[in-house]
């Protein structure tokens, strides 16, 4: 009787360490399972986006906006008359002087550093004479090519030169362009500071004078870079700009501001 119960016992224990073994290499089993299942979704997932794990996807191109194949200026500009204007209520200056693109071969825009810019620009240059006055429909040589000048009054507030490429079929990125505007006032205006913001790199000249260098890859923001306090004479002030980009927008915008960072709006804008 003692030794059926001994042998009972015996089985018992032995039932107890295989069914202790068997979860173990069931536990076993279903760990190696989830990591292959996992592994298999991971190698799927790689498959089906067309790129290995650790392979960055380059940009998409930017997406057409739905319906603009009007290359049209009407668009987002008017044609400058000769009647003078005020600047928005804002104090941003929207009538300029602009001229075609120049093409240039930019890859990146973190080159523009001021030497690269201030050597682009001079060499780039449809005239020395920073107080020369172009005419709307002029053409003039800059290098092999040759551009026409438009007289163009922005919609907005901003002058969006990528618009302005593709309304006259020119190319959007890789380009360098050139601006002129007059500023009148009836009186000497003293102690305000031009203000500009542009996309990406750009320099701006006020009566033949360097005022504003706008180095690096920016992005246009509103009053980016603030000049030192400067006089706008009585009756006419040039303006000159040129704003360089390579992939992406291009765009600026420009205004006068007081002591108290107020818009100066006292003045007219014409393009003689």
């Amino acid at each position: 009787m003692n030794r059926l119960i001994c042998i009972e016992s015996t089985d018992s224990k032995y039932m107890v360490k295989l069914n202790l073994i068997m979860n173990r290499k069931r536990n076993s089993l279903l760990s190696v399972l989830a990591f292959a299942i996992m592994f298999s979704l991971l190698s799927n997932l790689n498959t089906a986006n067309g790129q290995p794990p650790g392979f960055q996807r380059p940009p998409l191109p930017p997406i057409p906006i739905k319906g603009d194949t009007t290359h049209t200026l009407s668009r987002h500009f008017s044609n400058a008359t000769s009647v003078k204007i005020p600047p928005f209520s804002n104090g941003f200056i929207h009538r300029w002087l602009v001229l075609e693109p120049i093409k240039k071969d930019i890859a990146r825009n973190n080159i523009f550093t001021d030497n690269y810019l201030r050597s682009e620009f001079k060499n780039n240059n449809f005239s020395e004479d920073y107080l020369v006055m172009p005419k709307a429909g002029e053409m003039v040589k800059v290098g092999n090519q040759d551009l026409k000048w438009y007289a163009l009054d922005s919609k907005t507030f901003n002058f969006n030169l990528f618009n302005f490429s593709y309304d006259i079929n020119k190319p959007k990125y890789g380009l360098l362009f050139w601006l002129v505007t007059v500023i009148e006032c009836q009186e000497e205006i003293q102690n305000v500071r031009m203000t500009a913001g542009c996309n990406s790199g750009g320099m701006f000249w006020l009566n033949g004078q360097e005022v504003l260098m706008l180095s690096g890859d920016r992005d246009m923001i509103v009053d980016n870079v603030t000049s030192p306090l400067l006089t706008l004479k009585k009756g006419k002030n040039i303006i000159r700009g040129a704003v360089i980009n390579g992939p992406g927008m291009a765009n600026f915008c420009l205004r006068f501001i007081d002591e108290k960072g107020k818009a100066v709006r006292n003045i007219s804008i014409s393009q003689d």
